[in-house]
Formats: C-alpha cells, structure tokens, sequence
C-alpha cells in the first residue's frame, strides 16, 4: 500500500523523525491514513488506518492525531494525497517568519508567490486544522507555525515530490539569508515561469518539478 511504502521513504529521507509526521491517500468517500504513534517501520498494510471523510474510524489501526486536518483538506480541496512533514529545513521556517518568499522560481508549483505560515494551534486540534485551512487556500502547500509543513497533490507521488520540493525551497531560503536578504522573485517573473512551464508540459498537464521548466536556463 502506498501508504506504508511512502511512510517508510519520509522516514529514510528525512523528512520526518520518529513517529512524527503523517500521510493520506483519498478514495472515493475514505481516506487511508497512517496510525497514530507508530514507528513508520513498523507499519504494515493491516495496521494503516481508514477513515471517512468526517474523521470517523472504520477500520485498521487508530487513526493518525492529525486527522481531523487531512480530512478537512479533503473536505475543502481537490486533493487525492496530504504528506505532513517534520523536516528541518521547513520547520525551521516556520519557527521563525511569516512566509516563505519567492527565493526560486520553482514556488510556482505551489499555486501562488509565496507559501504561508499558519497560526499555531495544539497539534491534533480542530482548530490546527482550520488554521492550516485558512493558510493553505488555493495553494498547494503550507508552513504551520513552529510544526511543521502539509503539502497536498493530485497522488501521493506528487504530493511526495511537492514535500520534498518545500523543504528543498525552505533550505534555500535559509541558506540564502546567512549572506543577506535574499533577492525575491517578483510576481510578474513568475507568471511568466508558470506560463512556461505550462506550455512545456504537453496536452495541458501539471508541470513537472524535475526540472523541466529549467530548459534553457
């Protein structure tokens, strides 16, 4: 199940530690998500959660503390896969401003200029999952104040590869802001970047983060 499989790769890359973290994929009416308070090489394909849209638990093991927050990005977006990271770089961010800027073009992805900062509400909480709500809006991902970060997508290799692109930005920034203030990108110089990449991903589909829209420069 993809679930335990891509649970196991944020582990292994870094993008959680311990058992902190979650991952949900949507089906239909449910979510599988991945349970509470176990170590991700433990999980086993019985031991993942299934919930519906509500929260509600139908069946495997108990249910992740951050549920209420996938589901109500299900409930509200268009997304088929959550990833919510502890990865250091993100979190680091998230510690300490309000935003991520536009540092590099590739924050295109995301849906906007920038990537916010949610409130900070108790962790499991209804209200953590308004907060990251009112954040994320239209956009694809999100910082949550001195936590973490939720990214969403439309499969969970791309929700994956949109987390592991977030702390990639995340680590950027930081790194960019030991030698100064770092140069942001205007919002006219990324229209014209999503313009682009839209027109190189062929037949109208989401541009890819692999580097495609790189082509030329």
């Amino acid at each position: 199940m993809e679930v335990v499989e891509y649970g196991k790769r944020m582990l292994r890359e870094g993008l959680v530690k311990g058992t902190s973290g979650n991952i949900s994929v949507r089906v239909g009416d449910e979510v599988a998500i991945s349970p509470g308070s176990m170590p991700y090489e433990e999980i086993g394909p019985d031991d993942v959660s299934i919930v519906d849209l509500e929260g509600n638990h139908l069946s495997g093991g108990r249910p992740s503390s951050e549920t209420p927050l996938h589901t109500l990005v299900y409930r509200e977006t268009d997304a088929a896969a959550v990833v919510h990271t502890h990865s250091i770089y993100a979190t680091t961010l998230a510690c300490t401003v309000d935003e991520l800027p536009a540092v590099h073009y590739m924050i295109h992805t995301f849906g906007g200029d920038s990537i916010a900062v949610s409130d900070y509400e108790r962790f499991g909480s209804d209200e953590l999952a308004a907060a990251v709500h009112a954040a994320l809006g239209d956009r694809r991902g999100v910082l949550l104040r001195n936590h973490g970060a939720v990214v969403h997508g439309p499969t969970l290799t791309r929700a994956y590869d949109l987390a592991v692109l977030l702390e990639w930005l995340s680590e950027l920034y930081w790194r960019a802001s030991i030698f100064g203030e770092p140069r942001i990108l205007s919002h006219d110089q990324l229209a014209e970047v999503a313009t682009e990449a839209g027109r190189r991903a062929y037949g109208g589909a989401e541009p890819s983060t692999d580097g495609e829209a790189e082509t030329g420069s």
